[in-house]
């Protein structure tokens, strides 16, 4: 791989950008996410690895993965989705969010980036093939886009879920849902599943904290929602999101946009990267989240604490999915079916 620097007969080997276009003065204003970053010649987009070289965008970040893991799918968390499968999954450095919380943030926002990308530069290219290989030969039946932004890695996760769908694996992503709708609408054609985090039901909460804005996150949600199983967390933060008619309007409106039968995760949020000064959230609030929220939808999950996390037929009462710490026990009459017959919303095989 060149370095970042390295001469025009060199840049073959990096992979232009989807989703640009080309301006005045070398300049060229990258169309993924709602930044829509304006970036000039030699310069970085906000995510930190779009890079214009020369009047192109070039993702600098294409088959350099920084981590690569085995995860249960109740990791991400999808809970409606193959339970019990195992996601081959996988993350480069970048983000286009900010989260003063980040829980990632060695990857996402590292405080050195220029050094591991340019370690990074030295290691030999995964190609997708490979991954997708690799998923097959450790028996993954999904592989994940995760742990980062899978956004920002776009060209990447794409051209591994195009292969990995011909292979018959499900593709899924965990992602905070701000992209823009011409690149999502391609996206999604071979994606299967996806766990957007809805960070607050507040802009305040996400120009403060995550120098972002909400409007375009509930745009993706939508369509999301039209075109494969969708799964919602939210990471309730004392102070910032945690007021329960927040919590209510939140519910009320995925229930009224997305169905009430969409997942939604409830999480407590423990201290850390930039907000060390956070107490975590009070399990007490997390229940009473989760209460105010089962008004408007069927399911509804806590999560980052024990109990609450098991799937019961809303018909019956009956216990469907018990889950303790990532082990996953089924009690269908037939995948996704109680015994009372009622249909359990999901992909269950």
């Amino acid at each position: 791989m060149p370095m970042l620097n390295s001469q025009n007969s060199k840049l073959s080997k990096l992979r232009e950008a989807l989703f640009y276009e080309k301006l005045e003065n070398n300049k060229v204003k990258c169309n993924l996410c709602p930044r829509r970053c304006v970036i000039p010649n030699n310069k970085f987009g906000a995510c930190g690895v779009r890079k214009n070289i020369n009047g192109k965008l070039y993702s600098i970040v294409y088959g350099k993965p920084c981590s690569i893991a085995i995860d249960p799918i109740e990791k991400k968390p999808l809970f409606h989705f193959l339970p019990g499968s195992k996601a081959f999954s996988i993350a480069t450095i970048g983000c286009n969010l900010y989260c003063k919380y980040c829980q990632n943030w060695e990857i996402s926002h590292p405080e050195k980036k220029q050094e591991l990308l340019l370690i990074l530069e030295k290691q030999s290219v995964l190609e997708p093939e490979i991954i997708v290989e690799k998923a097959i030969a450790n028996g993954c039946e999904v592989i994940a886009y995760t742990y980062t932004e899978p956004t920002i890695f776009y060209e990447y996760a794409l051209d591994i879920a195009r292969i990995a769908k011909k292979q018959g694996l499900k593709n899924i992503i965990v992602s905070n849902g701000f992209i823009e709708e011409q690149a999502l609408k391609h996206w999604v054609k071979y994606l299967h599943a996806a766990n957007i985090d809805l960070k607050a039901f507040n802009n305040n909460f996400y120009n403060k904290l995550a120098s972002a804005w909400i409007e375009p996150v509930l745009k993706s949600l939508k369509l999301y929602k039209q075109n494969l199983w969708l799964e919602i967390t939210n990471l309730l933060i004392p102070g910032w999101n945690d007021d329960l008619q927040e919590i209510n309007a939140m519910a009320e409106w995925i229930a009224k946009n997305l169905g009430k039968e969409t997942p939604l995760h409830i999480t407590r949020f423990y201290p850390h990267y930039k907000m060390l000064d956070v107490p975590p959230t009070p399990i007490e609030t997390l229940k009473k989240a989760r209460q105010t929220a089962l008004q408007h939808l069927t399911f509804v999950y806590n999560g980052n604490i024990p109990g609450e996390e098991n799937t019961y037929c809303p018909k019956c009462g009956k216990l469907l999915v018990r889950r303790t710490f990532y082990n996953t026990e089924t009690f269908f009459e037939k995948p996704g079916v109680c015994s009372c017959g009622y249909k359990l919303p999901g992909v269950w095989s």
